[in-house]
């Protein structure tokens, strides 16, 4: 048999055993075309960012990249000009995608991130994001997204400082992920609904930091999720404070332990916030959940309020989009 016939068995046989392995991990395979990452060399690309430069600009074709299991340390870049792409992982805490660049080291918190999506339509599974610079690093991004229409499903997103950068004007949708941090470890301008989603505070801080827009109605909602503690002492952990002055931060139905401070929330040191600032709670339970001594300047929302705050509300738009279908 010739070289050239051995090969192109090896791959036909890589492609349906992937292919298989997407459908038995709930991953509906609508796509033309797969493309099969493996470091160890088994399959036609080594590195994630391989397999997206062989991806075409202005791609309009679902195309999945499935990542074996193991520790890709290399810089990913989705740039905007090849939407409709889907990293789905082997293991979420088998296949790893990290790096370890700061704010200091590359001059800028957007390039210190590990993992930048900037493309629209995007989806990810069963993969770790993570950035490694350490908890005394400074901003160090494990996540950047500023794409419409992102999912996440069954991530985790890892770091300390600045972890997950949710940016831009799109929205995005984030279903039984992990993210854990220290300061301002959930932030940007997106529109983006988290549900089901663990967040653990590893330090004393402030969980979101929200730059959104006075025109966006939502920023960041979180659904039936849990804040949890880490290495963290009681009452020492702010949900969230303004990066902008209109930031927008809802938790509906959310268990939140004791690390959670009394207050809830922090003015960034600027009076002028507490009028602009929006945000909001709903149902909140566990040690850190009692809203009574919340500051004055947050809201309670009444039962009818809460219910009108669904992922379709938040996320719809003008085109109708439900990301929990996908």
């Amino acid at each position: 048999m010739k070289y050239g016939k051995i090969w192109f068995i090896f791959v036909l046989s890589l492609f349906l055993f992937d292919s298989a392995s997407l459908q038995a991990a709930g991953h509906q395979n609508q796509t033309n075309r797969v493309l099969v990452v493996d470091q160890k060399g088994n399959a036609p690309f080594r590195t994630v960012q391989s397999a997206i430069d062989a991806i075409p600009a202005n791609n309009q074709q679902q195309i999945t990249i499935y990542i074996k299991n193991g520790v890709y340390k290399e810089k990913i870049l989705l740039p905007q000009n090849k939407p409709h792409v889907s990293f789905v992982g082997e293991n979420q805490y088998k296949t790893i995608l990290t790096y370890d660049d700061t704010n200091a080291s590359t001059g800028s918190t957007t390039n210190s991130s590990s993992t930048m999506i900037r493309a629209n339509d995007f989806y990810a599974e069963n993969i770790t994001f993570q950035n490694t610079a350490g908890r005394h690093a400074g901003q160090a991004v494990a996540l950047y997204v500023s794409g419409d229409r992102a999912v996440f499903k069954q991530i985790r997103v890892l770091g300390y400082q600045d972890t997950l950068y949710a940016t831009g004007t799109g929205r995005q949708y984030y279903e039984n992920c992990y993210i854990e941090g220290t300061v301002d470890f959930i932030f940007g301008s997106a529109t983006a609904v988290f549900k089901r989603a663990e967040i653990k505070s590893l330090g004393n801080g402030y969980i979101t930091a929200a730059s959104t827009t006075e025109a966006q109605k939502y920023g960041y909602v979180f659904i039936d999720s849990t804040l949890k503690k880490g290495t963290t002492a009681t009452q020492s952990v702010y949900l969230g404070r303004p990066w902008r002055p209109h930031s927008a931060v809802t938790f509906l139905h959310t268990k939140m332990d004791d690390h959670i401070k009394a207050e809830g929330w922090h003015n960034w040191n600027n009076r002028d916030n507490e009028r602009t600032a929006r945000y909001k709670e709903y149902g909140s339970t566990g040690a850190g959940g009692n809203a009574t001594n919340r500051v004055k300047w947050s809201s309670i929302l009444t039962k009818n309020e809460a219910s009108q705050i669904t992922v379709q509300a938040v996320l719809g738009g003008t085109d109708g989009w439900n990301p929990e279908k996908r």
